[in-house]
Protein backbone atom coordinates (compact mmCIF):
# COMPACT_ATOMS: atom_id res chain seq x y z
CA UNK A 1 0.00 0.00 0.00
CA UNK A 2 2.49 2.33 1.12
CA UNK A 3 4.30 2.12 -1.91
CA UNK A 4 1.43 3.26 -4.26
CA UNK A 5 1.00 6.37 -1.91
CA UNK A 6 4.56 7.05 -2.46
CA UNK A 7 3.90 6.78 -6.70
CA UNK A 8 1.37 9.20 -5.74
CA UNK A 9 3.00 11.66 -4.03
CA UNK A 10 6.31 11.41 -6.09
CA UNK A 11 4.71 12.37 -9.21
CA UNK A 12 2.72 14.94 -7.08
CA UNK A 13 5.91 16.69 -6.51
CA UNK A 14 7.38 16.31 -10.03
CA UNK A 15 4.53 17.73 -11.67
CA UNK A 16 1.86 18.84 -9.67
CA UNK A 17 -0.40 15.88 -10.28
CA UNK A 18 -0.02 12.84 -8.92
CA UNK A 19 -1.54 9.46 -10.66
CA UNK A 20 -0.52 6.19 -9.23
CA UNK A 21 -2.23 3.34 -11.55
CA UNK A 22 -3.11 0.45 -9.35
CA UNK A 23 -3.97 3.02 -5.89
CA UNK A 24 -7.56 0.88 -5.21
CA UNK A 25 -6.82 -2.77 -5.39
CA UNK A 26 -8.96 -4.39 -8.83
CA UNK A 27 -11.20 -6.73 -5.90
CA UNK A 28 -11.77 -3.15 -3.97
CA UNK A 29 -12.39 -1.62 -7.54
CA UNK A 30 -15.02 -3.68 -8.58
CA UNK A 31 -16.79 -4.06 -5.11
CA UNK A 32 -17.10 0.25 -5.16
CA UNK A 33 -18.04 -0.14 -8.79
CA UNK A 34 -20.91 -2.31 -7.63
CA UNK A 35 -22.10 0.04 -4.59
CA UNK A 36 -22.54 2.29 -7.38
CA UNK A 37 -24.56 0.75 -9.55
CA UNK A 38 -26.37 -0.68 -6.42
CA UNK A 39 -26.60 2.92 -5.36
CA UNK A 40 -28.05 3.79 -9.35
CA UNK A 41 -30.61 1.35 -8.81
CA UNK A 42 -32.10 2.20 -5.94
CA UNK A 43 -32.60 5.86 -7.52
CA UNK A 44 -30.38 7.24 -4.28
CA UNK A 45 -27.84 8.91 -6.79
CA UNK A 46 -28.62 13.08 -7.00
CA UNK A 47 -27.71 15.70 -9.24
CA UNK A 48 -24.68 17.28 -8.68
CA UNK A 49 -24.54 21.07 -7.92
CA UNK A 50 -22.02 23.79 -7.42
CA UNK A 51 -20.93 25.72 -4.52
CA UNK A 52 -21.57 24.43 -0.67
CA UNK A 53 -23.93 24.34 1.89
CA UNK A 54 -26.54 27.03 1.31
CA UNK A 55 -25.20 28.01 -1.86
CA UNK A 56 -25.37 24.96 -4.04
CA UNK A 57 -26.31 25.73 -7.88
CA UNK A 58 -27.68 22.60 -10.00
CA UNK A 59 -26.63 23.80 -13.81
CA UNK A 60 -26.55 20.97 -15.73
CA UNK A 61 -24.85 23.34 -18.48
CA UNK A 62 -21.83 23.19 -15.70
CA UNK A 63 -21.84 19.66 -14.85
CA UNK A 64 -24.28 16.95 -15.15
CA UNK A 65 -23.14 14.20 -12.97
CA UNK A 66 -25.18 12.53 -10.11
CA UNK A 67 -23.37 11.86 -6.45
CA UNK A 68 -23.58 10.26 -3.11
CA UNK A 69 -21.58 10.79 -0.07
CA UNK A 70 -19.35 8.16 1.46
CA UNK A 71 -20.34 7.67 5.35
CA UNK A 72 -18.59 5.08 7.47
CA UNK A 73 -22.79 5.20 9.24
CA UNK A 74 -23.68 3.43 6.06
CA UNK A 75 -21.99 0.31 7.58
CA UNK A 76 -20.48 -0.83 3.97
CA UNK A 77 -17.80 -2.88 4.58
CA UNK A 78 -16.26 -2.01 1.12
CA UNK A 79 -17.00 1.81 1.46
CA UNK A 80 -15.09 1.61 5.29
CA UNK A 81 -12.10 -0.49 3.61
CA UNK A 82 -11.66 2.19 0.87
CA UNK A 83 -12.01 4.49 3.83
CA UNK A 84 -9.04 3.07 6.15
CA UNK A 85 -7.30 3.45 2.88
CA UNK A 86 -7.86 6.93 3.13
CA UNK A 87 -6.92 7.31 6.58
CA UNK A 88 -3.98 5.51 6.11
CA UNK A 89 -2.91 7.95 3.03
CA UNK A 90 -3.54 10.53 5.29
CA UNK A 91 -1.54 9.20 8.34
CA UNK A 92 0.88 8.89 5.01
CA UNK A 93 1.07 12.26 4.02
CA UNK A 94 0.97 14.02 7.45
CA UNK A 95 3.85 11.57 8.54
CA UNK A 96 6.15 12.90 5.64
CA UNK A 97 4.90 16.20 3.99
CA UNK A 98 3.44 17.99 7.26
CA UNK A 99 0.14 18.39 5.18
CA UNK A 100 -1.61 19.08 8.54
CA UNK A 101 -4.65 17.26 7.34
CA UNK A 102 -7.10 16.80 9.27
CA UNK A 103 -10.51 15.97 7.32
CA UNK A 104 -11.63 14.80 4.37
CA UNK A 105 -14.66 14.20 2.24
CA UNK A 106 -16.02 11.74 -0.82
CA UNK A 107 -18.91 10.83 -2.84
CA UNK A 108 -19.31 8.27 -5.27
CA UNK A 109 -19.61 10.14 -8.61
CA UNK A 110 -21.36 8.62 -12.21
CA UNK A 111 -21.23 10.57 -15.22
CA UNK A 112 -23.49 9.14 -17.03
CA UNK A 113 -23.15 8.94 -21.67
CA UNK A 114 -23.07 12.51 -22.61
CA UNK A 115 -22.23 13.74 -19.22
CA UNK A 116 -19.58 16.52 -18.31
CA UNK A 117 -17.76 18.89 -15.86
CA UNK A 118 -16.44 22.11 -17.23
CA UNK A 119 -13.54 23.67 -16.74
CA UNK A 120 -13.10 24.65 -12.82
CA UNK A 121 -11.36 24.50 -9.22
CA UNK A 122 -12.27 22.75 -6.46
CA UNK A 123 -12.06 25.27 -3.96
CA UNK A 124 -14.95 27.46 -2.76
CA UNK A 125 -15.11 31.18 -2.33
CA UNK A 126 -16.23 31.36 1.02
CA UNK A 127 -14.63 28.37 2.52
CA UNK A 128 -10.56 27.55 1.78
CA UNK A 129 -10.66 24.18 3.44
CA UNK A 130 -10.24 21.87 0.60
CA UNK A 131 -6.42 21.08 0.39
CA UNK A 132 -5.87 18.23 -1.97
CA UNK A 133 -8.20 16.70 -4.59
CA UNK A 134 -8.48 13.02 -4.90
CA UNK A 135 -10.18 10.93 -7.07
CA UNK A 136 -10.15 7.05 -7.69
CA UNK A 137 -11.69 5.66 -10.79
CA UNK A 138 -13.92 2.30 -11.16
CA UNK A 139 -14.32 1.69 -14.54
CA UNK A 140 -12.31 -1.61 -16.36
CA UNK A 141 -11.64 -1.91 -19.94
CA UNK A 142 -11.61 2.07 -20.64
CA UNK A 143 -10.80 2.84 -24.27
CA UNK A 144 -10.17 6.55 -25.55
CA UNK A 145 -13.53 6.30 -27.44
CA UNK A 146 -15.10 6.25 -24.11
CA UNK A 147 -14.87 9.46 -23.49
CA UNK A 148 -14.70 10.93 -20.35
CA UNK A 149 -11.19 11.89 -19.70
CA UNK A 150 -10.13 14.29 -16.67
CA UNK A 151 -8.72 17.57 -18.87
CA UNK A 152 -5.91 19.04 -16.57
CA UNK A 153 -5.41 22.84 -17.01
CA UNK A 154 -1.96 23.50 -16.41
CA UNK A 155 0.90 26.51 -17.56
CA UNK A 156 -0.99 26.88 -20.44
CA UNK A 157 -0.78 22.95 -21.09
CA UNK A 158 -3.11 20.29 -21.05
CA UNK A 159 -2.71 16.93 -19.90
CA UNK A 160 -5.30 13.92 -20.43
CA UNK A 161 -5.67 11.52 -17.81
CA UNK A 162 -8.32 8.51 -18.53
CA UNK A 163 -10.26 7.27 -16.14
CA UNK A 164 -9.22 3.46 -15.73
CA UNK A 165 -10.27 1.23 -12.41
CA UNK A 166 -7.48 1.49 -9.67
CA UNK A 167 -5.90 4.60 -10.95
CA UNK A 168 -6.34 7.68 -8.13
CA UNK A 169 -5.25 11.50 -9.65
CA UNK A 170 -3.95 13.77 -6.47
CA UNK A 171 -3.48 17.70 -6.74
CA UNK A 172 -3.94 20.86 -5.13
CA UNK A 173 -7.61 21.90 -4.84
CA UNK A 174 -7.28 25.66 -5.16
CA UNK A 175 -4.45 25.46 -8.18
CA UNK A 176 -5.35 22.94 -10.75
CA UNK A 177 -7.99 24.01 -13.70
CA UNK A 178 -9.45 20.81 -14.54
CA UNK A 179 -12.96 19.42 -16.06
CA UNK A 180 -14.57 16.30 -17.10
CA UNK A 181 -14.72 15.86 -20.81
CA UNK A 182 -18.10 14.11 -22.62
CA UNK A 183 -17.97 10.71 -21.46
CA UNK A 184 -19.28 8.16 -24.02
CA UNK A 185 -20.41 5.45 -21.94
CA UNK A 186 -20.99 5.53 -17.55
CA UNK A 187 -18.47 6.77 -16.24
CA UNK A 188 -17.77 5.81 -12.42
CA UNK A 189 -15.58 6.95 -9.69
CA UNK A 190 -14.65 8.53 -5.75
CA UNK A 191 -14.47 12.05 -5.55
CA UNK A 192 -13.12 13.60 -2.19
CA UNK A 193 -11.27 15.97 -0.75
CA UNK A 194 -8.15 16.24 1.99
CA UNK A 195 -9.22 19.01 4.50
CA UNK A 196 -7.21 21.54 6.78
Amino acid sequence: MEESFEELISSYIETKVGIAEHFLSDSLSGFLKENVLDLQKQKLMQLAGTGNTGNVVHNTKVRSDSIYWLDRNHNNKYENDFLDQMDAFVSFLNTNCYTGIKDYEFHYTIYEKGSFYKKHIDQFQNNQNRAYSIISYLNEAWTDQDGGHLLIHLDDQEQKISPTSGKTVFFKSNEIEHEVMVTNTARLSITGWLKT
